[in-house]
């Protein structure tokens, strides 16, 4: 049986329509790490001020959209650029 959620597969990034795959363990901890030090903005502009327990990234990593309590946070204004991150 298969770890992946298989709904995984049908979401995408609402602006480049690129598929969107689980972040890392290794990512995320340095995103979070990232969070910590206050050197990370959402795509509007504020600032992101709480680690995330979970994310997903597009195919191409530019872009990475948070899962609040369970659910993907697919609004573009508060996805994370990668272009600022260290990943």
């Amino acid at each position: 049986m298969s770890t992946t959620n298989p709904l995984i597969d049908l979401l995408c990034c609402p602006t480049s329509h690129e598929p969107l795959l689980p972040l890392s363990e290794s990512k995320l901890i340095a995103l979070n790490a990232a969070i910590n030090e206050g050197q990370v903005q959402q795509i509007d502009g504020s600032p992101v001020t709480r680690p995330l327990r979970a994310a997903l990234i597009t195919r191409h990593g530019k872009v990475i959209y948070p899962i609040a309590d369970g659910i993907p946070v697919l609004i573009h204004e508060q996805g994370i650029g990668t272009t600022q991150l260290d990943l």
